[in-house]
Parts: structure tokens; C-alpha cells; sequence
């Protein structure tokens, strides 16, 4: 019964939380839907001709010590809040040997992950990486579904609305107060970043330093000796577009793919809810979160499997030997 209660109470504040969203329309000579004029963010005057509704850069909400902090960061904090106390209250004090409820659920999830990673990683590999590309997932799966909660990018600072049946009703709103922090360009990139020193290190201790070198710019089929020096070249080639590849393409790619399309998906429900028609706003916007929803789960997984397949083109067994 407790647990109905809590289910029932959550649904309720999330469907409280999407009529406030669902409710923000232009005024500007736009008949209001029933429930008025609501505390969501409504777009400029002129947001018709305007692709994007949402900023591009997170704006400041307050510093600390000279340091700005802002939407995204806090929302950051919330999501690893969050990861803290569903670890804490879904890990029981004395782990069972024989798992059952949510533990039981939770081996389970490792398990199939784990043996996903050993299908494509080493095994001393997949030791290493498992435990980031894990984080990874989790973290970024929480912080993408933020992005699908009423309010989150339309409850903020904005202009007083004196008519509208909610309190502290405002519109064309100026500084959001939440922002999905996987729609923040910054975190996508630290993120990029801590993969490519951490891929870098784990090549280096997989290979050694010099097998490292081999395995990029090595000749890695067999020939005739005679025919080494051309295609000894053409390796060197290979192995310099492949360093940019490591060094730069993964990292970007990886960054800018998860940062473009959960922006994309938050600006698309931002579009859906500051349509003139009521109507088509609710059912365009059933459809934006269903879309975004998966979309949200999948790009979790997407960053996660590159993050094991790109670590196993650096740590692979091919023996590159150059022949006779």
C-alpha cells in the first residue's frame, strides 16, 4: 500500500507539473486554453520565425567563491544526488548470496552488461573499463531523462503574469532555473574528455608504450620484404589518420552526438509547448515526449558501447606482424 501511495503521489505531481507546461501559450491574440495562462516559459514575440527556443549557453543562476554556477550544474548535482540515494536505498546492508528483489534485479543488469562488454573487450580489459562505461550509462541516462520532467527548462525567472490562476505565474521566461545537463555542451565534453585519457592510459598499459606505437602506425599484414618500404608508407599514412581519429574524431564524436541530440529533443518539446493551438501543443507534445523518452535511453547506450568498442581498437589481440 506504501508503495501505491508513493506511485500515485509522484504521478500526481508530474501531471500537475505537464498541465503547467501544457498551459503556456502566446497571449498576443491567441485564445488561452481553459486552464489560463501558466507559469511555463512562452516564447518571444517573434519565436514563429525562430528555430531554436532554447539557449545555447546555460545561463548563470548565482556564484560561488567567484565560480559561476549555472542551471545545468545544478541540475548535475541533483542527478548525482539522486544516483547516491537509489544506491543507498537499493543496496542492502548485508548483500544476500542468493539475490532476490531489487539486488536480484540489479545482478542482473550487471551480469548482461558485463557479458556485453566481454564479447567485445579482453577480459583484463573489460576489468578496467566496465566500471566507467557503467558510470557513464547510468549517469548520463539519469541526466538525459531529466530533460522529460514537467517544468525543467520553463519554471524561472521571467515576466509577472497578473491574470493567470498560478501563483507566481510568469512567462517569456529569461533564466530557467533547471536544465538537462547533457543539453550543456560542457559536460558533454568533460565527459569526452575523461574517456580519452582514461583510453589512453589503458592502451598504453594493454600494449606498453612502444607496442602502442606498432599497433597505430605498424604494417599489419604480411609481405614480402621488398614491398615493406611501400607499404611502409602508406601504414604511416593510416597510422597519422588514426591518430587524429583517437585524439580528436572520438572524442568530438562522442560529445557532440549526445549534446546535439538531447538538445535537439529539449527544443522540440520547447517548440511543442509554445504552439498557438492548444490543442495540437498536447498532442504534439505527447508525441515530443514519447520520441525524446526513448531517444533519451538510447543515446545513453550509444555513448557507452563506443566508449567499449573505440577502448577495443586500442586494446586488441591482432598480431601485427610484418611477414617475411
Amino acid at each position: 500500500m506504501k508503495r501505491i501511495g508513493v506511485v500515485t503521489v509522484i504521478g500526481a505531481i508530474f501531471a500537475v507539473m505537464l498541465a503547467v507546461n501544457l498551459a503556456a501559450q502566446p497571449s498576443a491574440g491567441v485564445a488561452s486554453p481553459p486552464s489560463g495562462v501558466s507559469a511555463a516559459a512562452s516564447a518571444p514575440a517573434p519565436a514563429p520565425q525562430s528555430g531554436e527556443m532554447v539557449p545555447a549557453a546555460a545561463p548563470v543562476l548565482f556564484t560561488v567563491l567567484g565560480l559561476p554556477v549555472t542551471n545545468s550544474m545544478v541540475c548535475t548535482w541533483i542527478v548525482a544526488a539522486i544516483i547516491l540515494i537509489l544506491v543507498r536505498a537499493t543496496t542492502p546492508r548485508r548483500i544476500q548470496e542468493i539475490p532476490s528483489g531489487m539486488q536480484n534485479v540489479l545482478e542482473a543488469l550487471v551480469e548482461g552488461w558485463e557479458n556485453l562488454m566481454g564479447d567485445i573487450l579482453d577480459r583484463r580489459v573489460t576489468r578496467w573499463v566496465f566500471p566507467y562505461a557503467t558510470t557513464f550509462f547510468i549517469f548520463i541516462l539519469i541526466s538525459n531523462f531529466v530533460d522529460v520532467i514537467p517544468g525543467v527548462g520553463s519554471i524561472g525567472i521571467g515576466t509577472p503574469v497578473k491574470d493567470s490562476w498560478l501563483p507566481f505565474a510568469v512567462e517569456n521566461v529569461r533564466q530557467p532555473f533547471f536544465r538537462p545537463p547533457t543539453t550543456d555542451a560542457n559536460l558533454t565534453v568533460a565527459m569526452a574528455g575523461v574517456f580519452l585519457v582514461m583510453s589512453l592510459y589503458w592502451a598504453v598499459r594493454y600494449n606498453g608504450f612502444r607496442g602502442l606505437i606498432k599497433h597505430i602506425f605498424g604494417v599489419k599484414i604480411k609481405m614480402n620484404k621488398w614491398l615493406l618500404p611501400l607499404l611502409g608508407v602508406m601504414f604511416l599514412f593510416i597510422g597519422v589518420m588514426d591518430l587524429v581519429s583517437i585524439l580528436f574524431a572520438r572524442p568530438v564524436a562522442l560529445a557532440m552526438r549526445l549534446y546535439g541530440n538531447i538538445f535537439a529533443g529539449s527544443t522540440i518539446l520547447d517548440m511543442t509547448f509554445h504552439m498557438k493551438s492548444w490543442l495540437w501543443s498536447l498532442l504534439l507534445s505527447i508525441v515530443a515526449y514519447g520520441y525524446d523518452a526513448f531517444e533519451c535511453l538510447v543515446q545513453a547506450f550509444v555513448f557507452a558501447i563506443l566508449v567499449v568498442a573505440f577502448v577495443g581498437t586500442l586494446c586488441s589481440h591482432a598480431e601485427e606482424q610484418p611477414g617475411h
